[in-house]
C-alpha cells in the first residue's frame, strides 16, 4: 500500500514540475512589457493627405466645375457632400493615428477634441454652404460683409447683421472649433513619437514623396482657415517638445519627423505667400491685423476671377 501511495505522489510531483516548466516562460513573457515597434504609417498619412486634398481643397473647386443645374441653390451642393464626407473620414483617421501611437496617450482629451472637431466642422459646413451660394450671386470674398455690393444696400439694414453673424459662425467660431482640436490631436500624437532606436528614425522614400503634398495642404489650411497664430503655436510647441526630449537622448521617429518636416515646409510656404502679396493694397485693407496672411480664395476672386 505504502509504495503505491509513494509512487502516486511522485507522479503528481513530476507532473506539477513539468507544468511549471512549461508555463513559466510564457507567463514571464506576458508579465514583461513589450516595447511596441513603430513603423512609418504610410497608409494613414497617405489617406489623410488624399482625403484632405479631395474633400477639403477640392470642395470649392467641384462646386465651380459642376453645372449649377445639377444642384439647385435650395439644395445641398456637391461641395456640401464633400464636406459631409470630410467630417466623417477625418476624425476616423485621426483616431486610427492615435491608436497606433507607441505610447499611451490621454484618450479622454482625444475624444473631447474629436467631438469638438466634428461640431466645429459641421458649423462650418452650414456657413460655407450658404457662403458659396452668395458667391454665385455676386458676393466678393476679398471685401468685408458690409462692403459687398449685394449686401450693403439690403433693407432692412438689420439683415446685414444677420450676414455678419453667418460670417462669424463660418470663418471664426467654426474655424476655431474645427482647427484647435485638430492641431491638439496632432500635437498629442507627436508627443508619443520619440524613440532611442536609430532604425525607427528614418523616413522611407514613400514618406519623402508624400511630404510635399502634405505640407502644401497645410499651407492651404493655414492661409484659407486664417489660423496662422494657432499653427505657429503648435509648431513652436513641437520644437519645445523636441528640445525637451533630446535632453533625455530621445528624438522623433519616422512618423514624428514626417509631421515635423511637413510643418517646417508649411512655415516656409506661408512666409513666401506673405512676401508675394505684401504690397497688395486691396488685400491689405481686408486683412489689417498684426499678422497679414491673405486667403487664397480672396486672391482668386480679386486677381483671377475678376480678370476673366
Amino acid at each position: 500500500m505504502e509504495p503505491k501511495m509513494h509512487s502516486a505522489r511522485k507522479r503528481r510531483g513530476n507532473a506539477l514540475h513539468r507544468t511549471k516548466q512549461n508555463s513559466t516562460p510564457s507567463s514571464s513573457k506576458e508579465n514583461v512589457p513589450q516595447k511596441k515597434r513603430q513603423h512609418f504609417h504610410l497608409d494613414l498619412w497617405f489617406w489623410l493627405t488624399l482625403q484632405n486634398w479631395i474633400l477639403d481643397f477640392g470642395r470649392p473647386i467641384v462646386m465651380i466645375i459642376l453645372p449649377l443645374e445639377w444642384f439647385p441653390l435650395n439644395k445641398p451642393s456637391a461641395g456640401d457632400y464633400f464636406h459631409m464626407a470630410y467630417n466623417l473620414i477625418t476624425p476616423f483617421l485621426m483616431l486610427k493615428l492615435i491608436e497606433r501611437s507607441p505610447r499611451a496617450l490621454p484618450r479622454s482629451v482625444v475624444y473631447l477634441c474629436v467631438i469638438t472637431f466634428v461640431m466645429g466642422a459641421s458649423i462650418h459646413l452650414v456657413g460655407d454652404s450658404i457662403n458659396h451660394r452668395l458667391i454665385l450671386s455676386g458676393y466678393q470674398l476679398h471685401l468685408s460683409v458690409r462692403e459687398n455690393p449685394i449686401i450693403k444696400d439690403l433693407k432692412p439694414a438689420s439683415l446685414i447683421d444677420s450676414f455678419e453673424l453667418l460670417y462669424y459662425y463660418d470663418e471664426q467660431l467654426g474655424h476655431l472649433m474645427w482647427y484647435i482640436p485638430f492641431f491638439i490631436i496632432l500635437f498629442i500624437y507627436f508627443t508619443g513619437c520619440f524613440t532611442d532606436a536609430e532604425e525607427q528614425k528614418k523616413i522611407p522614400v514613400s514618406g519623402w514623396l508624400l511630404l510635399g503634398p502634405s505640407a502644401l495642404y497645410y499651407w492651404y489650411l493655414v492661409t484659407e482657415g486664417q489660423i496662422t497664430e494657432l499653427f505657429l503655436l503648435t509648431f513652436l510647441a513641437m520644437v519645445a517638445m523636441m528640445i525637451y526630449q533630446q535632453r533625455k537622448d530621445l528624438s522623433p521617429d519616422s512618423n514624428g519627423l514626417f509631421l515635423f518636416y511637413s510643418f517646417s515646409v508649411t512655415v516656409l510656404l506661408v512666409a513666401l505667400w506673405v512676401v508675394y502679396l505684401w504690397n497688395d493694397p486691396v488685400l491689405r485693407s481686408k486683412y489689417p491685423g498684426l499678422i497679414y496672411v491673405p486667403e487664397p480664395w480672396s486672391y482668386y476672386t480679386l486677381h483671377i476671377k475678376n480678370n476673366h
